[in-house]
């Protein structure tokens, strides 16, 4: 008897789903919405879309060059928000749409950075605008995991002891008191976003609250 086996998503034709609905997000923004604050601090909604696409030119020496001019000038997010962000909003939408497949950094372990970072980041977009939408699960799933393991993210320290349980997919995380809500909240509140925390519940909620809370104040 064959054991029973499960195949992996291909992450890459995930995140081209992904970028391929930012794109058509962005092409409905008006310019008041492109200035506007995103759940990003101190990044307009313009910075969040620079910074998604400002990894996809860069190889390994691009990569390295940048994290050097980062020591200086903020950290390498920060050099190239700043590179890309002199670009208007239709250059940025129409270098997205040339990049829907990722490359550079973000075709990193098998598209999985790519995927990840466009789903956080397209929600820090729409829920700052208000603009809900219903996440497809095949890429929530792949994109918590990738969350919870990115040394970039808060997510291990801000997790520890806490059960993390979504209630709309079937996926749940560690052990300890639940924390439970929709999975696009979690993956938001792993990704340090206090908006995502009014939707989780659970006797571990506080807690997770209080982590999340925390780094914002420093």
């Amino acid at each position: 008897m064959s054991a029973r086996t499960t195949a992996r998503p291909d992450l890459r034709r995930l995140a081209f789903a992904e970028r391929t609905d930012l794109a058509e997000l962005l092409d409905t923004l008006t310019p008041e919405e492109w200035a506007a604050p995103s759940l990003c601090r101190g990044w307009s909604i313009h910075d969040v879309v620079a910074h998604v696409v400002s990894y996809e030119e860069l190889g390994p020496a691009g990569i390295i060059a940048r994290r050097f001019k980062g020591r200086r000038r903020g950290g390498p997010n920060e050099v190239g928000r700043a590179e890309y962000a002199r670009r208007s909003p239709v250059e940025l939408s129409a270098f997205l749409r040339a990049h829907l497949v990722p490359t550079g950094l973000t075709s990193w372990f098998g598209g999985a950075i790519g995927l990840t970072d466009g789903l956080i980041h397209h929600q820090d977009i729409r829920r700052a605008l208000d603009r809900p939408r219903t996440v497809p699960p095949e890429r929530l799933r792949p994109a918590l995991e990738f969350a919870l393991r990115s040394p970039k993210l808060p997510s291990r320290g801000d997790a520890a002891g806490l059960h993390l349980v979504a209630d709309d997919l079937d996926w749940e995380h560690g052990s300890g008191p639940d924390v439970a809500g929709p999975a696009e909240a979690l993956l938001m509140a792993i990704a340090g976003r206090p908006d995502a925390l009014t939707d989780l519940r659970g006797p571990g909620a506080p807690v997770f609250a209080e982590r999340i809370n925390a780094r914002q104040r420093t």
